[in-house]
């Protein structure tokens, strides 16, 4: 239902004129109000344009960090719900937030970025509904009558970081008796409350606290931390010291071959946080409020003495999901790897799926979000978190009359490079997010409601790229991004492909198509059904008159063109499908097993070789140690996954392309294959209603394991090799049957409780 808003958004006077150059400061605002009887419940209803943390009568509201979060505010901005009853007090209240800029109006984008995106004002609003015991209700709500304050924070940026003045303290603002003489009149600012929607997806919390694993000196004389993790999130000091003394705190991926710490891959994220201390002897503690960053190093400076253990804590920060899956198995490498990408995830879904954590860009890129969902879906419940970024994607998609996804969702301008066209580019494998995620959510939760709701959406995407190819159903002439950072593209050219970009974007029309059909069979719209079967059919055609040379040869040999053909099922004759696949098991052994995709074809090159009986080759390619390859990023001393295969460099230096992010989910996208093809654990109906439970050994692997949680429950599922045997044991949940199919035995259909199975190894036929 939606909420009718009374309340109106109040902002602090401008303190400065909007700068060009630097972040600007936060503002503290509060409000007073009478409560007249016994109180039985309070609700308290807050947004803003910008970021905010609020207080009731000297007291934190929530634990939410940089709400509201970040939406595509003109057309669905979020407000965030609180039973605030346990904070109302007999009489006189008093409640006050902390306002900064956040994504709403501080600097965001590459190449310099822009301010002011979505206003060049930060505001709050909030509604606090009293219900008394008598029965009756009052609402309070910010307005006129509210006052503003410069407060102790003298800048703040998600980019930029924060500085902060504890000499500037309002001490006991949010409280009733607080002397607010001083204060300024707010301004009221005209707001459109229809675009507010209460929050439908978990908020970022503080989730985990890590202490320094190795406090140095590095040689410059600087101190240097070192969290042992890659991480996004900011430091936590506590520290005694005089009155006007400044800690800086700066943040780096990693540390350059002289161990000073590398900044030059943050661009022209400063990423740099200041306190100035109040000189309290009983010392001070402080968190910035207003920023984030990536980081596992951390230069101190200005520190009283040196830092001393539980002096400096890293604190984790990222939307708060719910775990669901895991895996490990006989190879620390692989399952170093497996919690790399886990890492990665958390990094980048801070309120929005983003490429990256840590420079100046972090944006919801659309074509990183569509390959790794699988995976997300599988560690993470992502169902909410998802669907509310696919709403925005839908919403920004409206603005685009072609129909078009943006490539990146919350859609922001930027100062987009040559050789990308100006304008809102339809990007193969980027805007398909628009039909592919939505499907990945019905494969792993069952949710037909999201195919619903993105649907128009979908269609819309389909159709665009209809009206683009034209009658010949073959597209993608031009720049586009392709099978991006290609092993041989080089540094400053990262679209540089093996495989030519008309093939891949083809190939995901035939894919979406398909997807589309499918989805509207699902939905009993039978009309569209059969006219997107009928596309994906004359798209599939076009294809395979174009880039098949015949007898499942490719007219384009590289991996990631047989990848596309063997996943997308663009080849589907079996004696074609199992000379392509030799063909791709041939281009892998050409390479000597080092990777030969990039952002499109990793993630499907495993795939494809188990699919047409290459097991061992994708095996090799996993447990490849030389660089490009997986391992390679981990025995560089890797603790999340990176942008590039190398990031950086065998000898320790780091890459000079300007893109160099040591925190990129995409790549890690093979951990959804490590789920279903080395474990063994996959869905066979969406939702996981049927199990599919196949695991494949290889690589000298003894044994491995997962466990995901379900819609319907917790399954489990582990291997080990012992002797010649291959020992399996199996838990399925309730409601659920599970289909075991393993190599040297009959399948078999098995249904809810704790099975066991055994088998020859290796095994006659895999």
């Amino acid at each position: 239902m939606h909420h009718h808003w009374t309340a109106q958004v109040v902002s602090p006077r401008p303190s400065r004129p909007a700068a060009v150059d630097g972040a600007r400061p936060a503002a503290l605002l509060r409000g007073e109000f009478t409560v007249r009887s016994a109180v039985r419940s309070a609700r308290l209803l807050v947004t803003a344009l910008g970021v905010y943390e609020l207080e009731l009568n000297g007291a934190t509201v929530g634990d939410h960090v940089l709400a509201p979060g970040w939406t595509s505010y003109r057309h669905r901005h979020r407000y965030q719900t609180f039973d605030v009853t346990a904070l109302i007090r007999e009489d006189r209240n008093a409640w006050g937030a902390h306002l900064a800029d956040g994504w709403y109006r501080g600097m965001l984008g590459f190449n310099g970025g822009n301010r002011d995106i979505y206003g060049e004002r930060t505001g709050l609003v909030a509604e606090l509904h009293i219900d008394y015991a008598d029965g009756s209700t009052d609402t309070v709500t910010t307005g006129d009558d509210w006052r503003w304050s410069p407060g102790p924070v003298l800048a703040a940026g998600l980019y930029e970081g924060e500085e902060y003045d504890a000499r500037r303290e309002q001490v006991g603002f949010s409280e009733h008796d607080f002397d607010a003489a001083a204060w300024q009149s707010v301004d009221v600012l005209d707001f459109d409350t229809g675009v507010l929607f209460p929050a439908d997806s978990p908020p970022v919390r503080r989730t985990q606290l890590l202490e320094p694993v190795a406090v140095t000196t590095s040689p410059s004389g600087r101190t240097v931390l070192d969290f042992g993790q890659n991480l996004v999130g900011r430091l936590r000091l506590r520290v005694r010291g005089e009155e006007g003394r400044t800690v800086t705190l700066r943040h780096a991926e990693v540390l350059d071959q002289q161990g000073e710490l590398c900044t030059r891959p943050l661009r022209n994220a400063t990423a740099t946080d200041r306190y100035t201390l109040r000189g309290d002897p009983a010392g001070e503690e402080w968190e910035p409020r207003f920023t984030f960053h990536g980081f596992r190093y951390a230069e101190v400076e200005g520190w009283p003495d040196e830092p001393g253990p539980g002096d400096i804590t890293a604190v984790v920060l990222h939307s708060d999901l719910r775990r669901t899956g895991w895996f490990s198995c006989s190879d620390d490498a692989l399952n170093r790897l497996h919690e790399n990408v886990t890492w990665g995830m958390r990094g980048n879904f801070v309120d929005v799926p983003t490429d990256c954590p840590q420079r100046d860009e972090r944006l919801g890129w659309t074509g990183d979000v569509q390959v790794f969902a699988p995976t997300a879906a599988f560690l993470y419940d992502v169902r909410d978190f998802l669907r509310s970024w696919l709403r925005d994607l839908a919403a920004d998609q409206g603005d685009d009359e072609r129909g078009v996804p943006p490539v990146f969702t919350p859609d922001i301008p930027v100062h987009i490079p040559v050789p990308i066209p100006p304008g809102n580019p339809p990007m193969a494998g980027w805007c398909d997010a628009a039909v592919i995620v939505p499907w990945v959510l019905y494969e792993r939760y069952g949710d037909t409601d999201v195919l619903r709701a993105q649907y128009a959406s979908m269609c819309a995407w389909v159709d665009a790229v209809d009206r683009i190819a034209g009658p010949g159903h073959v597209w993608g002439e031009g720049f586009q991004f392709g099978d991006w950072l290609d092993p041989t593209a080089p540094a400053d050219d990262p679209g540089r492909a093996m495989t030519p970009s008309t093939l891949v974007a083809t190939a995901y029309f035939a894919h979406s198509a398909r997807l589309l059909a499918r989805t509207a069979e699902i939905l009993g719209e039978k009309g569209d059904a059969a006219r997107y079967h009928a596309l994906a059919d004359a798209v599939r055609a076009a294809f395979l008159d174009r880039f098949h040379a015949g007898g499942g040869r490719l007219t384009e040999e590289t991996q990631t063109a047989y990848a596309l053909a063997l996943c997308f099922r663009l080849l589907d004759d079996d004696t074609e499908r199992a000379t392509a696949g030799q063909r791709l098991a041939d281009l892998v052994a050409a390479r000597g097993h080092r990777i030969g995709t990039g952002f499109l074809g990793t993630p499907l090159v495993c795939d494809a070789l188990t699919d047409t009986g290459q097991l061992d080759s994708a095996y090799s390619l996993l447990t490849q140690r030389a660089c490009p390859s997986w391992l390679y990023q981990v025995d560089m001393g890797a603790t999340t996954v990176w942008e590039r295969w190398d990031s950086m460099l065998p000898g320790g230096g780091i890459n000079p392309g300007e893109m160099t992010s040591f925190n990129h989910y995409a790549l890690g996208a093979v951990a959804d294959w490590i789920h279903r093809t080395v474990a063994g654990l996959a869905p066979a109906a969406p939702g996981y209603r049927r199990l599919l439970i196949r695991p494949r050994p290889g690589a000298g692997l003894t044994w491995a394991r997962a466990e995901h949680d379900t819609p319907h429950g917790r399954v489990e599922t582990s291997w080990q090799l012992t002797g010649t045997t291959l020992f399996v044991d199996l838990l399925v949940p309730p409601q659920v049957t599970a289909l075991v199919d393993l190599p040297g035995m009959d399948d078999v259909e098995v249904g809810p409780g704790r099975h066991s199975f055994h088998t020859p190894w290796p095994a006659a036929a895999q």
